[in-house]
Order: C-alpha cells, then structure tokens, then sequence
C-alpha cells in the first residue's frame, strides 16, 4: 500500500483534530509537527501517537524529503507563505480557511501551487456533512426543480475570545466564510452581488474592533436564485446549522443535528436535547471525511472535493460583504477590485 507522509504545521485545536484524524488512514504516516509553542506538553501528546519528530520552525518540516504533504493548520497570517513554500517545495498542501483575507496574496499563493503541479485542498468541512451533502444531491437531482430561494442559518453557542476577536477578520470572513461557501456548494451556482446588514447585539467588544455579532446578507446568484444568511455569534440554546433550497418543484431542507432523537411529552410541554454543542462535536464526521478524501486524492490521483478556488470565491464574497456593510448598499463581485484600490473604503 502508497503511504502518504505528512507533516503538520500548527497543533492547536484544529492541528490535532486533524492528526487524530489521520492516524485513523493505514496510508498515511505523519513524519513531524511543527508549533511555534512547541515544548515537552506537544512533545509528549506527538510521542503518545508514534510522532517522532516535533520542531518550532516550519522551514525544518517543509525541506523535510521525507514529507510528500503537509497540512497547514497555524494561523490565517501565515497561510500564504507557508503554501507558497510548501508548493515550490514540491509538497501537496492541505489548508484550513481562510487562505488569507487579501484576495491578491491569495491568487499570487493560487499561481505558485499551479506553476509546481501539487493539489491543494481548503478546509470547508461542512460540504462533508452528510446533511449538506444530502441537499447538493437533490438540488443536482432535480427533486425540486430550478432553485429559487437558498436560506442559510448559522449561529455560535458562545462568542469568541476577545484576543481572537481582533485577529478573526471579522463575522463576514472568520464565521460567514463558511456559508458563503455552502451557498456555492448547494446551488453549484456563483454569487454575483452581495447586500450586507450588520449590528452589535451581543457584546461590545466587537464593534471595539470594527466588527459586529449579528449579520444578515442577501446574495444573487449567476443562475438567477436569491440567498438569505444569518449568523450570531451567541444562539443560548446550542449550535444552530440549517440549509434548506426551495425551488420550482419543491424544497429540501435540514435541521440541527442533536445527541439523540428522544422526545418527552408530558402535561408541561414537549421538550428534547439541544442541538450538538458546537463545531467539534457538529461536525466531527465531516472532519473525518475532508481528511479521507484528500489522501485518497494523492494515492489513487482523484480531483480535490475542495480546491483553492473555493476559498478564493469565499473569500471574493466575503470582502463583497464587507464592503456591503460598510458602504451601506449591494456590491457586485466583479466591483471588489474596484471598490478595495479605493482609500475610502480600504479594508
């Protein structure tokens, strides 16, 4: 059997979310982590799962021979020059989202993985739900028809981190990314003008950093649908994921996922579980998933589920909302260029 060797860059949250994961493939054999913060606590959590090697610098990883892919789980501000390394390094590449929050430093990382011929895949695990992914193949289908009306709901349990806050890139591209990249997904149409309404509901802090917890945005769609989503970063009763299409013969649509489906009635009420509490718990599958089909891609040479220009269209829509909330008005995606070479309304 091809073995696979991966190195990993970051071993946060999400870092060994993705470790664990690939432990679980008998293709795969992790070669090295690297964590600016590495010390005895990593060293110890990589020697319990076989991980020899545990570095603080990522160059050490990436000229690694040994390594044929790597997966960049460290902070946004650093996806960009570790992909344009790890492609001249001739390695494949998986990258959590966003590549970046500048759509030109994210072409320019684009070019650089085209120009060495490795596949880079982005993380949008939900497109690996199977609820989401139930909705694509009915819409694909023609069970109900031309879509007409896509609606989004995606809201948080809990706010973020105030140190996270300042650094996230705000609702639009921290948190809505995701459901920008659902819309394309479930419609397997692109956007084409975006209206953005936000507004400071929750907590303070946000608007202390430019940003607000509570946002609504419209999107036109090429195939002529029209999309409504709404995200808060604070939902008391739980994680709170749905999708639902409607269209010319009908509409698909899926609720939140909950621990179990037990229902109790009595002379009270009818009450049952909250939804999974948040993302690790949602989506853990879909994680699972996404990490599968990238390496089945590298042994056996498949497309990528997921590529990276998925995350520039994210990323394309997500600063179209921004701009939208800011200027107050809908923005075309092909305005974006336009509209950010402008002091008035730089991001």
């Amino acid at each position: 059997m091809k073995k696979i060797r991966v190195g990993i860059i970051g071993a946060g949250r999400i870092g060994k979310i993705h470790t664990d994961n690939l432990l679980r493939l008998p293709q795969v054999e992790i070669i090295a982590v690297s964590d600016l913060f590495a010390g005895p606590e990593l060293e110890a959590w990589a020697a319990d799962r076989g991980i020899e090697q545990v570095v603080t610098d990522s160059n050490v990883l990436i000229a690694n021979p040994d390594i044929d892919a790597v997966f960049i789980c460290s902070s946004t501000d650093t996806h960009v020059p570790l992909i344009k390394q790890a492609a001249k390094a001739g390695k494949h590449i998986f990258c959590e989202k966003p590549v970046s929050m500048d759509i030109t430093q994210t072409e320019e990382a684009l070019e650089i993985v085209r120009e060495a011929g490795v596949k880079l895949q982005i993380g949008f695990n939900r497109r690996f739900d199977h609820n989401f992914k139930r909705v694509r193949e009915h819409v694909q289908g023609g069970t109900i028809g031309q879509p007409h009306i896509v609606k989004i709901t995606s809201r948080d349990p809990n706010p973020p981190h105030p140190d996270y806050i300042k650094v996230s890139g705000g609702i639009f591209m921290d948190m809505m990314i995701h459901d920008f990249d659902m819309a394309r997904f479930v419609t397997d149409s692109e956007v084409e003008e975006v209206y953005a309404q936000g507004n400071v509901l929750i907590n303070p802090v946000f608007a202390e950093h430019g940003d607000v917890d509570t946002a609504i945005v419209t999107l036109r769609f090429v195939n002529g649908a029209l999309g409504v989503i709404d995200n808060s970063r604070q939902a008391v009763y739980g994680y709170d994921q749905r999708v639902e299409v409607f269209g010319s013969k009908g509409s698909v649509a899926v609720t939140n996922d909950h621990p179990n489906t037990a229902e109790i009635s009595t002379a009270e009420g009818i009450v049952r579980d909250k939804p999974l509490h948040f993302f690790l718990e949602r989506y853990n599958a879909a994680y699972v998933e996404e990490t599968q089909m990238f390496i089945d891609c590298l042994v056996n040479g498949n497309p990528l589920p997921v590529e990276g220009f998925d995350g520039l269209q994210a990323e394309r829509i997500a600063l179209a909302a921004k701009l939208s909330s800011r200027l107050k008005r809908p923005v075309k995606i092909s305005e974006i260029t336009e509209l950010l070479a402008q002091q008035s309304v730089s991001l």
